[in-house]
């Protein structure tokens, strides 16, 4: 039951997933259809065939249709009004307030000979170019047809939809289109009709795509993602193995945590790469590397978060039994149940229509609450450890330690903030990119905090040939009679020359205490 429950949400997830090589059916009786929402960039002036964007491909249907119905390729100036009336129940009237601001901004050659290239009738003749390709010239070879994007000003969102909406050529109005009438005629019962549809959405001319690879596929606002992607995966590429080495010589809880935490993040940076080269060659890529990339970034932030505040209580360096354990374990499963809840939420319920990022939900904000408070406990905590704490390697690592750690908390909150003022076609990519930098500077710290022979002074290590406990040597060592190497041992010689003192016999330890 669980694994039909795991399944079912990937699914669900791996639904919304971003791709630019649209395929797929529409069938009439679902009316409406959103298909993709895409970024195209800026068209410079002296390399505008260069800077164009490109919507091209084909629309077919086996069945006949008594009526062309609508394709639509909208900015969001005219998709918003559009989009907004697409629930009316009444098909009829949803079709005429749709496209009752459309009328004057939309060509046809009876109705509006001056108006922008938004719609084309579909389904296409089969073999043939679409019947509003009115220059075969400008349609990319082996399409139907094809829409050539200018945005003189700045980039734009563009938003691709299908309704079953017909255009009457007589009167200049929108009808709804249901389907075929039934074999008898005689009953109001149609039958639903599907269509099959096959296109591609690209910045730059389809002609020069090897020019361009790295971007030709890519929306405006996930443009440079795969390069992003590549400069951290050659980061962690140089720390990982470095790490796996130091875990083999220090074989330690902490640096086992905190390998793993860096290992799942190498794992879902793998992932990440590897979805958006094939992306970057066939506007697909692999939906669900895309997705298991995703939650292994999650599981790897959260334990990374674990770590930091079992360290925090002083874990390992002042103490080896952790206290309050249900309440640390169960802070920490809540914050990654809700911060998962939170993906899936942004990619299966928040309409792409909206121009928002995750952390503008009520799911990220909690998300957001939620880490705070937990720094808040770190704080606190880290405080309290370093109260009871007199040994200075020790301080000087939780010092250093917890700086760096709350700049790693605190930053999150500051870039959702920010973001709120950045326009959507950049705002993916300062989110991706700040958040990257935070995590991989984080781990590079604790890298170099955890290195075997620093961590050697202030973590509570026991050597595999001593089996007495760590804290009764600890206490044991800091004690006043302890004599420690830097004393000079008196000998047995120099004992008898004293005479009321009592002969001080010494033997050395390994560390260096000697003990009475």
């Amino acid at each position: 039951m669980k694994l039909r429950i795991l399944i079912l949400l990937f699914i669900s997830i791996n639904h919304g997933v971003y791709s630019t090589h649209i395929k797929g059916d529409f069938s009439t009786d679902e009316f409406f259809k959103f298909l993709v929402k895409f970024g195209f960039q800026k068209t410079e002036i002296h390399n505008q065939k260069e800077t164009y964007g490109y919507i091209f491909g084909n629309i077919t249907s086996r069945n006949h249709f008594k009526y062309p119905i609508t394709f639509a390729v909208l900015d969001r100036k005219h998709f918003i009004h559009y989009y907004n009336n697409r629930d009316i129940f009444d098909k009829e009237t949803a079709c005429q307030t749709m496209f009752q601001n459309l009328n004057a901004s939309a060509y046809h050659p009876k109705c509006n000979a001056y108006g922008q290239d938004l719609f084309r009738r579909i389904p296409c003749p089969k073999n043939q170019l679409c019947v509003d390709e009115d220059m075969p010239w400008n349609v990319i070879k082996h399409n139907q047809f094809t829409y050539v994007i200018q945005n003189s000003g700045q980039p734009r969102f563009w938003y691709v939809s299908m309704v079953s909406c017909y255009l009457d050529e007589e009167s200049c109005s929108w009808h709804h289109y249901s389907g075929a009438p039934t074999a008898d005629n005689k009953t109001l019962t149609e039958i639903p009709q599907l269509i099959q549809y096959d296109f591609w959405l690209v910045n730059g001319s389809p002609n020069l795509s090897l020019y361009n690879s790295m971007l030709y596929q890519f929306s405006f606002d996930r443009k440079n993602t795969l390069e992003l992607y590549l400069l951290f995966w050659l980061c962690y590429i140089i720390l990982v193995p470095v790490q796996i080495y130091a875990v083999r010589i220090q074989r330690h809880p902490v640096t086992k945590l905190f390998t793993s935490s860096l290992m799942l993040e190498f794992i879902a940076l793998c992932f990440n790469v590897l979805h958006t080269m094939k992306f970057a060659a066939d506007g697909v890529g692999f939906p669900g590397l895309a997705v298991a990339g995703d939650i292994f970034d999650i599981m790897s932030r959260t334990l990374f978060m674990l770590l930091l505040l079992l360290l925090a209580k002083g874990w390992a360096v002042t103490r080896l039994e952790l206290t309050h354990k249900p309440l640390v374990f169960g802070v920490w499963m809540v914050y990654g149940i809700v911060h998962v809840l939170l993906y899936v939420w942004n990619t299966t319920e928040v309409d792409i229509v909206e121009e928002i990022d995750e952390y503008q939900t009520w799911p990220g904000w909690l998300v957001l609450t939620l880490r705070v408070a937990i720094m808040v406990w770190f704080v606190l905590e880290l405080r309290n450890t370093m109260m009871y704490e007199h040994n200075m390697p020790k301080l000087n690592f939780l010092l250093h330690f917890g700086a760096s750690s709350l700049v790693w908390f605190v930053y999150l909150p500051i870039i959702a903030l920010i973001a709120l003022q950045i326009s959507p076609l950049w705002r993916f990519k300062f989110i991706l990119g700040i958040t990257y930098s935070a995590d991989c500077l984080a781990f590079c710290v604790m890298a170099h905090l955890l290195w075997p022979t620093r961590s050697e002074q202030y973590l509570l290590l026991a050597p595999p040939d001593y089996t007495a406990g760590i804290e009764e040597l600890d206490e044991f060592s800091e004690s006043p009679h302890v004599v420690h190497s830097d004393t000079v041992a008196l000998t047995a010689a120099e004992s008898i020359n004293a005479d009321d003192e009592e002969v001080i016999f010494t033997r050395p330890h390994k560390n260096g205490v000697a003990f009475s």
